[in-house]
């Protein structure tokens, strides 16, 4: 697996997913394995494309659940033959919607898997119908355990800041 500044990462196809990604959690794992089998059928590279740190805690200071060492490995292990890892800071903030599809066009993708309440560039000012204007586009459904609640990273957070581990590690599916 490679890993890659955002803007510099130019394939002749590829499928992409992005997302913060953050604990890798079953959830991710779920959509992460489907992308990676569906870039294997259309043969071409997987490519996850990631933030540090991710926006919950860059703007609400959310606990993070992985480091970049440990999303990093965890990827790996899942197949992804791609990760794009955006400092995620003022800077990065400043970028336009078009800014961000340009650099995904760059990637050529076949498809691209977000989550449906995915929102991009300045100001949060890109959204899935736009990305559809440009990309085919799987926006993804919440995945849910086995007793039909929500696998989130935030539930995972709620979890382990209540004390209840024993209930956020098989979210985790990595503990």
């Amino acid at each position: 697996m490679r890993v890659h500044e955002p803007e510099s990462l130019i394939l002749s196809g590829a499928v992409v997913a992005i997302g913060a990604f953050d604990g890798v959690h079953c959830g991710h794992q779920t959509v992460i394995r489907e992308m990676v089998k569906n870039s294997h059928s259309k043969r071409v590279s997987s490519v996850v494309y990631t933030f540090d740190p991710p926006p919950r805690a860059y703007f609400q200071g959310a606990q993070i659940l992985t480091n970049p060492n440990e999303k990093l490995k965890l990827l790996k292990d899942l197949g992804v033959d791609h990760v794009v890892l955006a400092k995620f800071d003022e800077h990065y903030l400043q970028r336009t919607p078009d800014d961000f599809i340009n650099e995904l066009s760059m990637m050529n993708p076949r498809s691209i898997t977000v989550g449906d309440d995915f929102r991009f560039g300045h100001k949060r000012g890109g959204d899935v119908s736009l990305l559809k204007k440009h990309f085919l586009v799987n926006p993804i459904r919440p995945i849910c355990c086995a007793n039909g609640e929500r696998i989130s990273s935030t539930r995972i957070r709620e979890l382990i800041l209540q004390g209840k581990q024993d209930q956020a590690l098989p979210l985790l599916g990595w503990g």
